[in-house]
């Protein structure tokens, strides 16, 4: 349908409240809303003259149908909207992802072991604490564990530096207990550790009661050191503990929220207190956007009607339109009333300010990051002698192994920052050995071809999401002349043909030293350092990438063999399995029942798998 059409049929509909449906020609959802009056919300989208940000310009642009579902109420239409965009979430409407993943406090196990805040676990041995939602949370909790404790934070190994070289600055300003000064048992050490453990864990209640019983015990004991370290110890818990309240009512539970625009982008904050204190701090982009009104009507359903914990206070910059359906729906989720509201004087008043702040302050970041990036980009369009900035780039690196063997990783950067959508792996189909030059050239024929493919269907009206539907500015292959002859050669007569074309060349201790470009000609980098530390991160993740897809291989590789020496099990089975149970070890421990669930494993075959694995 035409967007005349569109506006037509919006017209027809009824002045009652409900939620709307918008598609594209493929029959997608696209966006869904929730109108108090639809006929009067879903006509302002089709109505010629209409100004329209960014983002609504590219919906619009992109619908081609609409359904409604008229409800008796917009309490029941709010409610509806958030569940449908739950199941369905729709591309236009708003995605409620902050730059926090899991976090974890991890601790080593070794003699003498070591706390930190990481944000992500690895298969080391180390005990890991969490996950926590919240990195702020979890960085908190181990900063303050490791002050309270005194706990080093140096990059010393103990016991081998213990004696050697003076003690730090933090020994001397009272942060650290001084390992390295050797008057620190190991065993007064690892209880440290111990306490600061249970601190994470459990909180100061009960550590505090602990602490004060061994520093009188030690005392008893004429330990006067071990008693003066423990003294310090809960000198500290009560000191950071106590310096940690920012609201001075402890039974406070309570959400800030409060949101801040740029002319192309929006930010909400949201800080969340837990008796009485600062817990987490979580930020939200919304970017093609700069109607903060909009933003507001469908951000804070949106937050607190998905799966987020309501708290008995959520203080607002500003009430939404649909404030008393809203409210209804917050007192339904918490089973109790929750106070919804704009605080005008006071300390919650001031921290709705600092709310603000906060998100005026990540908008500020983020607009010196993009403006960092855009000189970067025009720095490598200048170096390079291009004609634009390179917005979409990416890289290709061979990895090979012992037998032959090849796979290729390719990374891509979008708008001068690694873009994980964009990634991609491939194994070769057609090229037996390791040959660089023609694993690169068949790898580059495909991502041709898969382009050429999607720029078919988009032609045809069916456009795709998928990253190989883009066109890239630049093409980087890991490597010199020989990567890049074999590249170019591929691409002649292809549709990427045009595209920009580089290799990137490390020298003899695998640092990235220059470019080549499609002619052979060295193009020297180091007197940009912009553009030199630039192309070094490119080459590094297209390296990591690669290199991680390769083991990934070989392991795989690895554990099919192995279940190929089960008698009846063949490659073709040993992969099915690994795809069934995701590991040997999970194979091994199946029933025949399930082990018979396998695409490719009968009864009989189950049977003896089960069986050789369980021989007596």
């Amino acid at each position: 349908m035409t967007k005349a059409e569109l506006y037509q049929k919006a017209c027809m509909l009824p002045l009652l409240p409900g939620v709307y449906i918008i598609r594209d020609k493929s029959d997608t959802i696209i966006y869904i809303g929730k109108a108090k009056r639809l006929r009067i919300r879903v006509s302002q989208y089709f109505r010629e003259g209409v100004p329209h940000d960014n983002k609504v310009s590219q919906m619009i642009a992109h619908a081609y149908a609409f359904d409604v579902i008229v409800c008796q109420s917009e309490f029941e239409a709010l409610v509806l909207e958030a569940s449908q965009i739950k199941a369905h979430t729709p591309k236009y409407n708003i995605l409620l992802k902050d730059d926090k993943g899991y976090s974890y406090i991890r601790v080593t196990r070794e003699d003498w072991p070591r706390l930190s805040f990481t944000l992500q676990k690895e298969e080391d041995g180390a005990e890991y604490i969490g996950p926590y939602t919240s990195s702020f949370a979890a960085r908190q909790m181990a900063e303050t564990a490791m002050d309270a404790f005194l706990l080093p934070r140096c990059s010393k190994r103990f016991p081998q530096e213990i004696g050697k070289g003076r003690p730090c600055l933090n020994a001397h300003i009272g942060k650290c207990m001084a390992v390295c000064s050797g008057k620190i048992s190991c065993e007064t050490y690892n209880q440290a550790v111990k306490n600061a453990v249970h601190l994470i864990r459990y909180g100061k209640k009960d550590i505090l009661k602990t602490l004060n019983e061994r520093m009188q015990e030690a005392s008893d004991r004429l330990e006067f050191e071990t008693a003066a370290l423990l003294r310090d110890q809960i000198n500290a818990i009560t000191k950071l503990t106590a310096g940690q309240k920012v609201v001075v009512d402890p039974d406070v539970e309570m959400d800030v929220v409060a949101l801040a625009g740029t002319p192309d982008s929006v930010c909400a904050a949201v800080l969340r207190f837990r008796e009485g204190r600062l817990t987490d701090k979580r930020e939200f982009l919304f970017h093609d956007t700069s109607d903060i009104d909009a933003v507001r009507e469908e951000f804070l359903p949106r937050y607190y009607l998905d799966d987020e914990q309501i708290p008995k206070i959520i203080a607002v910059d500003a009430l939404p339109p649909d404030v008393d359906a809203l409210q209804q729906a917050l007192n339904q989720k918490r089973g109790s009333e929750v106070q919804l509201y704009v605080p005008q004087r006071g300390d919650k008043a001031h921290l709705v300010e600092m709310a603000h702040t906060n998100a005026v302050e990540r908008l500020a970041r983020e607009s010196g990051r993009y403006a960092r990036e855009e000189k970067l980009l025009d720095e490598l369009a200048q170096v390079l002698g291009l004609s634009k900035p390179p917005r979409a780039i990416e890289s290709y690196d061979i990895s090979n192994w012992g037998d032959g063997s090849s796979v290729c990783g390719m990374v891509t950067f979008k708008d001068g920052k690694p873009f994980k959508a964009g990634y991609r792996k491939f194994k070769m189909k057609t090229v037996a050995g390791t040959d660089d030059y023609a694993s690169l050239a068949e790898t580059v024929s495909r991502r041709a071809a898969e382009y050429e493919k999607y720029a078919a269907q988009a032609e045809n009206g069916q456009p795709s999401g998928n990253w190989f539907g883009q066109k890239p500015d630049l093409l980087l292959m890991d490597g010199g002349r020989g990567q890049v002859s074999a590249a170019k050669e591929a691409l002649a007569g292809t549709a990427l043909e045009d595209v920009p074309l580089y290799g990137m060349v490390k020298d003899d201790h695998h640092r990235t030293r220059a470019i080549v470009d499609s002619d052979g000609r060295e193009i020297a980098i180091n007197m940009n350092r912009g553009t030199f530390t630039f192309i070094t991160a490119i080459q590094d993740e297209t390296h990591r990438f690669a290199n991680a897809y390769r083991k990934q291989q070989m392991k795989q590789k690895s554990y099919s063999s192995t279940l190929t020496e089960v008698p009846g099990v063949g490659p073709k089975t040993a992969k099915a399995l690994l795809a069934q149970f995701k590991s040997v070890g999970a194979v091994k421990e199946a029933t025949p029942d399930q082990l018979e669930n396998t695409p490719g494993v009968g009864k009989q075959l189950a049977q003896t798998i089960y069986e050789y694995f369980h021989q007596a």
